[in-house]
């Protein structure tokens, strides 16, 4: 078992020291399974999928001592036994900010080595400088019906799946909400979050769907573990032949968090489309 440790233990809400050179001990590894056991997972994944994460406050200094600025995109499946909590990511990558590289490959080949390392999976990074950032891949928006504004009466703000139903009718839809939002495991600040939802199967009822999602609004999990909760509850209260679900979280400290958990297998390329929030 790769070692890790609880989320209790990191750097979050806790005073920290930022590192004026590079330090791949600030990345902090936290293991997936004490949360997918508590969601009902066990054994083979039920899913397929990749976590996705993008930074934009990326910096450090060329050959020449002047300071380079980039937007970094890192992946990895789902299936990794760790993730990376973020608060760490955030001070790993500030370890950058005073130190040399020969050129931004030199910096690929570097986040790559330490993240594999910690993560013990496969993973991809891309650093864009500044300069060569497309803007047509900003401010999008996701495909699907937008449920946020039916007429319902909200009650419920601690996760209760038992709010999900079904209808008599089979379907192939995607369904998309803004108001997802949870709260952080440990400093219990607030995570605002989009989510889409593409199924095939009996139609869940729009209605229960939203107040389902209103009810993660007090809930504490770290976003990844989030979007398998919702995957799981939909499974088994919906019971649908296919789903994905795809969550979008707004940046913290220069970054933000996406997931996406699937039943298609063939899903594997990353769709890194940024919101219009983000």
């Amino acid at each position: 078992m790769p070692h890790s440790y609880s989320p209790e233990q990191s750097n979050l809400g806790k005073k920290t020291v930022y590192d004026s050179q590079y330090n791949p001990d600030k990345l902090f590894p936290i293991t997936r399974k004490s949360k997918r056991d508590e969601i009902g997972i066990t054994g083979e994944l039920p899913f397929y999928g990749y976590d996705v994460w993008n930074h934009y406050e990326v910096s450090w200094l060329n050959e020449s001592g002047k300071p380079v600025v980039a937007l970094a995109v890192i992946s990895y499946c789902c299936s990794t036994p760790l993730i990376i909590e973020s608060k760490s990511l955030k001070l790993y990558f500030n370890s950058f900010n005073n130190t040399k590289f020969k050129n931004v490959e030199a910096v690929c080949a570097t986040v790559k080595k330490d993240l594999e390392e910690k993560l013990h999976g496969t993973v991809n990074v891309i650093i864009t400088p500044l300069a060569n950032v497309r803007e047509d891949t900003l401010h999008n928006h996701f495909q699907g019906e937008n449920i946020d504004e039916l007429d319902v009466t909200c009650t419920t703000y601690l996760v209760d799946p038992t709010l999900l139903k079904t209808e008599n009718e089979k379907v192939s839809e995607t369904l998309q909400t803004n108001l997802l939002r949870s709260n952080c495991l440990i400093t219990n600040q607030p995570d605002w979050g989009s989510v889409q939802i593409s199924y095939k199967g009996n139609k869940i009822n729009r209605e229960s769907l939203l107040k389902y999602i209103v009810s993660f609004r007090n809930h504490n999990e770290f976003h990844e573990q989030c979007v398998e909760r919702i995957f799981v509850d939909i499974m088994k209260y919906c019971k649908p032949d296919e789903l994905t679900v795809y969550g979008r979280y707004t940046r913290r400290g220069g970054l933000d968090i996406n997931a996406l958990r699937t039943t298609d297998k063939n899903a594997c390329e990353v769709s890194n489309f940024r919101l219009c929030r983000q």
